[in-house]
This record gives C-alpha cells, sequence and structure tokens, in this order.
C-alpha cells in the first residue's frame, strides 16, 4: 500500500511566477494542489488612506503606483470621478490626449502580460520581442510627460501638457508597425504544439462563476459575457469609434490569451481613428479653480483598464481633500477566483492559471 503525506508548502512571496510579492500557501498531495490560501498584503501602500491627506492633485502620483503597468488608465479613472462630481467640462483636445494615451497604455500592458506570461511557461524570446515593442511606446510617454513608467500625466480639466510637435505623427507609425510584429508573434506562439498543450482546457470556468466572482475584462469576455465600459458604457471619447469587444466561450486560459491579443488588435483600430480626428487645434486644460473643492456628496466613475473594470468612489465633505476614497481594483477582483481554479490541478498549472489571470500586485495590495 502506498502511503502519502500532505505537504504544505509556499509559492512567493517572490517575485519570478507570482508576478510580485504575492504569496500562495498551498496544500499538496503528491503534485496535486488540494487546498490553496492567497496571503495577501506585503506590497500593501495605504494609498486610499493617504489620499485622505491630500488635495486631488496630490493624489495622481499615487494612482501611478497601483497598476503600474498601466498607470495612465489609473490617472484617468480618478479625474473622471472629480470632474463627474464637479460637472467640468474637459476641451475635446485634451480628451483626445487622454483616449490615445490610454489606448497606447492598453497595448503597452498586454504586450507585459504576453512578454512575463510565455516567460512563465519557459519561452524565453517572447518576453525579448515583447519588451523591445514596448519600449516604442514607453519612448512616445517618455517624450510626453517626462516618465517612462509612472507619469502623472492627467489633470482634473485636462492634461498637464500638450502633444510635443511630431508626437501624434509617432504614434500614427506606431500603428503599422505593431501590427506587423503582431503577425510575427502569432507565427511564433499562438500555434505552437507545445504551448497550446500547456493553457487549452486548463483554469476553466464558466460564465454564472465568473458573474458570481466579480469578474471583468478579458477574465470575464473569454466566458462570453459581453461587457466593456468602453461600449457599455461609454467615457471619454469612445463613443465615437468602431472598434469591437473580443469575446470567447471556452473559459480557459488560451481564451483569455487570445482575446488579449486581439484586445492589441482593437486598441490599434481605435488608435488609428483618433490620430486621423485629432484636432489642429484647442486647449488641453478646461475650466478648473485654482483650489480643487468638490461639493459635498459622493460619486463613483468606473472606465474599462486593460485587466478589468477599475473604479473610483470618492465621498467628499466640500474640502479640498476627499473625506473617503476607494478604488475598485481589478487585479484584487479577479483574483479571488484563484483558489477554486486551483484545487485538483498540478503545479505546473498554478504558474499557468496565475499568469494567465494577469494581476499586478501593486493594485491588489493598494
Amino acid at each position: 500500500m502506498i502511503r502519502t503525506e500532505e505537504l504544505l508548502l509556499n509559492v512567493g512571496p517572490q517575485h519570478p511566477s507570482t508576478h510580485g510579492v504575492f504569496r500562495i500557501v498551498l496544500k499538496l498531495d503528491g503534485e496535486i494542489i488540494r487546498e490553496a490560501t492567497p496571503v495577501m498584503g506585503y506590497l500593501h501602500r495605504g494609498t486610499e488612506k493617504l489620499a485622505e491627506q491630500l488635495n486631488y492633485t496630490q493624489i495622481i502620483p499615487y494612482t501611478d503606483r497601483m497598476d503600474y503597468v498601466s498607470a495612465m488608465t489609473n490617472n484617468y479613472v480618478l479625474v473622471h470621478a472629480v470632474e463627474k462630481m464637479m460637472n467640468i467640462e474637459v476641451p475635446e483636445r485634451a480628451e483626445f490626449m487622454r483616449l490615445i494615451v490610454m489606448e497606447l497604455q492598453r497595448v503597452a500592458s498586454h504586450l507585459v502580460w504576453w512578454g512575463t506570461y510565455l516567460l512563465d511557461i519557459g519561452a524565453m524570446s517572447p518576453f525579448l520581442y515583447a519588451f523591445r515593442d514596448r519600449e516604442v511606446i514607453i519612448d512616445l510617454f517618455n517624450e510626453l510627460c517626462g516618465a517612462r513608467l509612472t507619469y502623472n500625466y492627467m489633470r482634473v480639466g485636462g492634461v498637464k501638457w500638450d502633444a510635443p510637435s511630431g508626437w501624434i505623427d509617432k504614434v500614427r507609425d506606431f500603428i503599422p508597425y505593431m501590427r506587423k510584429r503582431l503577425k510575427e508573434y502569432d507565427k511564433l506562439v499562438s500555434g505552437n504544439e507545445i504551448f497550446l498543450a500547456r493553457i487549452k482546457d486548463v483554469g476553466k470556468y464558466d460564465a454564472q462563476t465568473a458573474i458570481a466572482y466579480g469578474l471583468s475584462g478579458a477574465n470575464l469576455r473569454c466566458t462570453g459575457v459581453n461587457w466593456d465600459l468602453r461600449k457599455q458604457e461609454p467615457y471619454s471619447l469612445y463613443e465615437r469609434f468602431d472598434f469591437d469587444v473580443p469575446l470567447s466561450f471556452n473559459g480557459d486560459c488560451y481564451d483569455r490569451y487570445t482575446i488579449r491579443i486581439e484586445e492589441i488588435v482593437q486598441s490599434l483600430r481605435i488608435l488609428e481613428q483618433a490620430v486621423e480626428q485629432f484636432p489642429s487645434g484647442g486647449e488641453t486644460m478646461g475650466k478648473v479653480p485654482r483650489v480643487i473643492r468638490p461639493p459635498a456628496g459622493e460619486v463613483y466613475a468606473r472606465i474599462e483598464s486593460p485587466r478589468g473594470e477599475i473604479g473610483c468612489y470618492i465621498v467628499s465633505k466640500g474640502k479640498a481633500e476627499p473625506y473617503r476614497l476607494k478604488f475598485r481594483r481589478p487585479s484584487f477582483v479577479n483574483l479571488q477566483i484563484l483558489p477554486e481554479l486551483l484545487v485538483g490541478q498540478s503545479m505546473t498549472n498554478l504558474i499557468t492559471i496565475l499568469g494567465g489571470v494577469d494581476i499586478v500586485v501593486g493594485e491588489v495590495d493598494c
């Protein structure tokens, strides 16, 4: 008779394969996971509590450091919430700039995910190619706002600076460049038998389960639920542009992979239309009081980040600082399904499933 003993194993909190200082405590029967307990809080920054002592402009750099590979969308959800409370009208040119940088950020974020995900499951070259192509976007952001990761670019009522001369033309040139690279990605990875064996039918769940856990982004759309806030609750200028919401129906890691690749395609479609419609002149800041004091009350604003629905809830007492600020962080919410997905899986599938969820720990431990 074979006798087995339960093994307690810590995965993390180190960076490789856990995508930041995230820890999972596993109970193993041989190579099979019988129980998985996520342990969060190793990167906790207290952003929401610190915001109570800061004025609204001072909070913007803190949002950069939540989902630090998608800082532009974090900037936007905060200023959008404040503008909603104060009924501030944003100039068209500023809104175009915001939309362009958010879609560039979506592409850059998915490139980071694509490269690191393939690295997690054993492929080195895609990581190098992804960061090579992301560098083009980072250079554009650096030219625009003087930073490469934490941008602090958006402001209540507009943006910090206008685009420098020739910047929009560089964005226009990036679109065909990235489309060509996507075809190379597809040839390199998407039909690879080893890759498909690692991710197909792994980490499956259905639409009912996804909705019950409050999942969003690719983690929801992989089950066939057509929910993208750029379409369902349009904000900024998204209602002007023609693009599709990628959907799949099998709910596995492969579907989440294909959706994110297709989202890059759709972001390039939006960018192509945006640079063609970009206004030749206009202001980049609306009429905003010197001291931003939203009226007493509360507001919730939500947008579609690369990881799903990010929301900002603000309670104001009419002062220059928020009485209470709370972010709905998609990485934190999407992570809740992880213990259910891991039970009965092998250790090798743990990394495949976790990487497929696509978390950024700065947003988990906000």
